[in-house]
């Protein structure tokens, strides 16, 4: 037996404790859903043949299913059933992710819509009363196919946007992340969430060169000390996105004319704070933090 195969059968407890925390808040969320044991095992299999089948070719040939059922555990009447054409991520995005993205990254990104603070601007809703500075003439530089009265009633719904006193449209807020629209919500999840995880997981295969993947972590703090800080979080970050953002719009530009192979990349930002306790005896672990910003 090699020795791959014996850390698969007795991986590491640290590795097994990690899965288990990193897993917790992904199986609260499928209970509150009503995800059930049964859903979830055939929904693993899926997953199982998807990943031995794409991410562990051999010398580039097709995966047989005898070769899958070998990685992954599964039965072959199981392999060959579950080896039919899935929905892919992309034909799963609802239309208003698709086109809301694209719409915001210009509001933001796009200093016809900005203000001198570089903050987006509140427009016009037709292009009659704003020109190109106009909600719909930001949707007409993105889609002329679409009405921007389409748009905005959508995300009018989701809160994504919302009328001052002058009934000019205004971005609610700096992201589009919509405030209502379940499926909506859902889509960022799923987009976020894999891309941070597949960053921690190519890092601790030790694959080179490695992703940005850093926190900073401190306990003990009061709730007074996490809501200062989860503000400062979210004005740093903010300005932080908004500049990658800039930038991926003007590089976004310069590559049109280049026939080079595409890539796609995300970055990101979250907060989280929860009670905990901290024994009398034991300090926050200020190395914990140190290792987060330095490793």
């Amino acid at each position: 037996m090699s020795q791959s195969d014996t850390q698969a059968i007795n991986p590491s407890p640290a590795f097994v404790l990690a899965l288990r925390q990193a897993l917790r808040p992904l199986v609260r969320l499928m209970m509150a859903r009503g995800i059930t044991f049964s859903y979830l095992t055939e929904l693993l299999k899926s997953l199982l043949v998807e990943v031995a089948e794409h991410d562990f070719p051999i010398d580039g040939k097709p995966s047989t299913d005898s070769r899958i059922s070998l990685l992954s555990g599964l039965h072959r009447k199981d392999v060959n059933r579950l080896r039919q054409p899935r929905v892919t991520a992309e034909e799963k995005m609802p239309s208003v992710v698709s086109l809301g993205a694209q719409l915001v990254a210009q509001w933001l990104g796009n200093s016809l819509y900005l203000d001198a603070q570089g903050q987006p601007k509140p427009l016009p809703r037709y292009i009659s009363e704003g020109g190109a500075q106009s909600f719909e003439g930001l949707v007409a530089g993105v889609n002329s196919d679409i009405r921007s009265r389409v748009v905005l009633d959508e995300w009018l719904r989701l809160g994504v946007a919302h009328f001052d006193e002058q009934f000019r449209v205004c971005l609610n807020t700096q992201a589009f992340v919509p405030a209502k629209g379940f499926d909506e919500k859902a889509f960022y999840f799923g987009h976020n969430l894999h891309d941070h995880a597949a960053a921690a997981a190519h890092n601790l295969l030790a694959q080179t060169p490695s992703f940005l993947e850093r926190s900073v972590h401190y306990r003990g703090l009061s709730a007074e000390s996490v809501e200062h800080l989860a503000a400062q979080s979210q004005e740093l970050g903010m300005q932080a996105l908004l500049a990658v953002n800039k930038t991926a719009i003007e590089r976004e530009l310069l590559d049109a004319a280049s026939e080079a192979p595409r890539q796609r990349m995300t970055f990101g930002i979250y907060f989280y704070a929860e009670p905990c306790q901290l024994e009398p005896a034991n300090p926050a672990p200020l190395e914990g933090v140190e290792h987060a910003i330095k490793s």
